[in-house]
């Protein structure tokens, strides 16, 4: 169903789901990502509380806590956006999604808001992961893109090649 939707293509490229400063994953101060345990990818230190879809894909999970959203795109790669840090105990205050599971979103549609002031006075790390899930089942190499400020559905922040 998802080839019917989206077209195909060779060179792939994730923009920025959010607007606001990349860093390395590596420095995330969490070892499930730090030490990328769920898959290779880049964090963003978010300015505004918008998330975007950073590619064309098919909505494959939204938390029930809403703290993050995983999407599949045509060629089989899964996406994992996880807004903030330990963010699943606030149990979806402070979150609003905009998608539902088996949807299909476009490169730039609203996947959530999310009140970063609410989060930063209860302690939360904002830093949000973008990850690449199953990385160690693909057949090509990532490119993570080391723009410093990135804004969300413009900037370039992971692509590759399809084989």
């Amino acid at each position: 169903m998802l080839k019917k939707f989206f077209t195909k293509t060779k060179k792939v490229e994730l923009l920025s789901p959010m607007t606001g400063e990349l860093i390395p994953l590596e420095t995330v101060p969490d070892p499930v990502f730090s030490q990328k345990m769920m898959g290779e990818g880049v964090a963003i230190i978010p300015y505004t509380g918008e998330v975007r879809s950073p590619i064309d894909a098919e909505v494959l999970q939204v938390a029930p806590t809403k703290h993050a959203i995983g999407l599949k795109t045509v060629d089989g790669t899964e996406i994992l956006i996880h807004i903030g840090l330990d963010t699943v105990h606030l149990k979806g205050e402070g979150f609003t999604i905009h998608v539902a599971k088996g949807g299909f979103v476009k490169k730039g549609d609203l996947l959530a808001d999310v009140d970063v002031t609410l989060l930063k006075e209860r302690g939360y790390h904002i830093l949000t992961p973008v990850i690449i899930t199953n990385n160690a089942s693909t057949k090509y190499e990532y490119k993570i893109h080391e723009n410093k400020n990135v804004t969300a559905n413009d900037s370039l922040i992971i692509s590759y090649e399809c084989t």
